[in-house]
C-alpha cells in the first residue's frame, strides 16, 4: 500500500524554495555564492511595526483570536483596500491567513470542484498551479510574453474560456516579471469577463505598494465595480512592509465566499499569530513613510540590475513597473558552451551553470511556466547586486 496520497504526485516542490536551499548549502560548504533567487525583502522590518508587537506581547495579546483575525486588523485591512482603492469591505468580508499563500489555497480548497478549470497569465509565481492542482482543478496556463509586456490580452482571455472555467487568477504586480497592468488594461480583461458570469476573479495585489516611475497600481474591482461581488482582492504585509517571517496574508471577498474561507482556515490553520496581528494593524494604518523609502531604493536597485543585464552578451532585460523582479530572456545564449564545459540547452541548464561557475543563485524561467527566461530578485544591496551583475555579465562573455 502506498502511504504518500496521490494528489500529491500532481505537484512539486517550489523551485524557488529549492534553489534558495541550495545556494545556501553552498555558502555553507564555504563557497562564494551570490543568492538573487528569493522573493524576500532585505530590509528590517520598521521599528514601528517591531514595537507595535513587543507592546502586543507585553499587553498579555497571545491567545488565539477569531479565525479570520482579530476586529482591529480586519478594520485595518478595509481600510486599507477603502483608502488605496475605494473599495467598500464590510469587516466579515475581511479574512486574514497564515500568509498570503493560504489566502489562495483556502479560495481555491473552497470552490473547486474536481474538473473546474483556472486561468492563469504565465510567466505565473511557481504556487499557482499546484494549488489549483492541490484542489483538483485544472490549470489553464496562457502563455504572455515580452512582446506584450507579460501581460495576458483580452482576446488571449476570451479564447481560453471553456463551460468549465471557473476562475481567471491575476497578479499584480506580476512575480517573477515585474509587469503591472494598467486600470485601461485591466478594464479591458473585465470587459471579457462581464460576458462570462460563471467565472470569479483572484486578484493577487500584494506588490502594488511596490511600483515604480510614476506608476499607478490597479486592481480590478475597483476599476470595474460590477466585478465585486465575484472577485477577491488579496494583499498582505510580507512585501512591501518587509514582515515576510510575519505570515500576515489578508483578502476582501464576497461574505458567502469570506465564510467558507473561514471554515475552512476553522478546520486548518485556525488564526494566524496574535502578535504578528498586531504588528500588521500598526503596518497598516501607521506611518507609511518607511514604505515609501524602500520604494525608492528598489527602484534604484531596478535600474542598476537591468543596465547591467543589458550589457551582458546573448541576454535581453525588459524593465518591469513593479515588484522587485527583473525576468530576462536567455535566448541569446542557447546552444552555447559555458567556460566550464556545460552546453546551455535551456534557461534551467543556464541558471544551473551560473550557480556552479559563478556563485550567482537565480531561478529559471521553466519552474514559472515561461522557459527561455530567468528570474532575479533585487531585494539586496547595490553592492551585491552589481557584483553579482558583473558575474552575469563574466559568464555571459565567455560562453561560446
Amino acid at each position: 500500500m502506498n502511504l504518500i496520497a496521490e494528489r500529491l504526485d500532481r505537484v512539486s516542490p517550489s523551485q524557488t524554495i529549492a534553489i534558495t536551499s541550495k545556494a545556501r548549502a553552498m555558502k555553507a560548504a564555504g563557497k562564494d555564492v551570490i543568492s538573487l533567487s528569493a522573493g524576500e525583502p532585505d530590509f528590517d522590518t520598521p521599528d514601528n511595526i517591531k514595537q507595535a508587537a513587543v507592546k502586543a506581547i507585553m499587553a498579555g495579546e497571545t491567545r488565539y483570536t477569531d479565525v479570520s483575525g482579530t476586529r482591529a486588523l480586519r478594520e485595518a485591512a478595509a481600510n486599507y483596500f477603502r483608502r488605496e482603492h475605494g473599495l467598500d469591505y464590510a469587516v466579515e468580508q475581511i479574512v486574514v491567513s497564515t500568509g498570503g499563500k493560504q489566502v489562495i489555497f483556502n479560495a481555491m480548497l473552497a470552490t473547486i470542484n474536481a474538473g473546474d478549470e483556472v486561468i492563469i497569465p504565465a510567466p505565473c509565481w511557481v504556487s499557482y498551479p499546484d494549488i489549483v492542482s492541490l484542489a483538483d482543478g485544472k490549470p489553464v496556463i496562457v502563455p504572455a510574453g515580452p512582446n506584450q509586456g507579460f501581460k495576458m490580452t483580452p482576446e488571449q482571455l476570451e479564447a481560453a474560456i471553456t463551460p468549465k472555467t471557473k476562475w481567471l487568477m491575476l497578479n499584480n504586480p506580476s512575480n517573477p516579471t515585474g509587469a503591472a497592468y494598467t486600470a485601461e488594461e485591466l478594464k479591458a480583461l473585465a470587459a471579457v469577463l462581464l460576458r462570462h458570469p460563471q467565472i470569479w476573479v483572484f486578484t493577487d495585489d500584494i506588490y502594488e505598494q511596490l511600483v515604480y516611475g510614476g506608476f499607478k497600481a490597479s486592481t480590478i474591482a475597483a476599476v470595474e465595480p460590477r466585478l465585486k461581488d465575484r472577485t477577491i482582492t488579496m494583499n498582505g504585509c510580507s512585501k512591501a512592509w518587509a514582515m515576510t517571517g510575519w505570515r500576515i496574508g489578508f483578502a476582501g471577498a464576497p461574505l458567502q465566499l469570506a465564510k467558507a474561507m473561514d471554515k475552512l482556515q476553522s478546520q486548518s490553520t485556525s488564526n494566524t499569530s496574535s502578535v504578528s496581528q498586531a504588528a500588521a494593524v500598526e503596518a497598516l494604518n501607521g506611518p507609511q513613510d518607511s514604505v515609501a523609502a524602500m520604494r525608492v531604493v528598489y527602484q534604484r536597485r531596478r535600474d542598476l540590475v537591468v543596465g547591467m543585464l543589458n550589457e551582458a552578451q546573448g541576454l535581453h532585460c525588459p524593465t518591469p513597473d513593479g515588484a522587485f523582479y527583473v525576468f530576462p530572456s536567455v535566448s541569446g545564449c542557447i546552444g552555447k558552451t559555458s567556460q566550464g564545459g556545460t552546453k546551455i540547452v535551456d534557461d534551467e541548464t543556464f541558471v544551473s551553470a551560473l550557480l556552479e561557475e559563478e556563485g550567482v543563485a537565480a531561478v529559471h524561467g521553466a519552474a514559472f511556466m515561461f522557459p527561455g527566461h530567468f528570474r532575479i530578485s533585487y531585494a539586496t544591496s547595490d553592492e551585491l547586486l552589481t557584483e553579482a551583475c558583473a558575474r552575469i555579465q563574466r559568464f555571459c562573455a565567455g560562453l561560446k
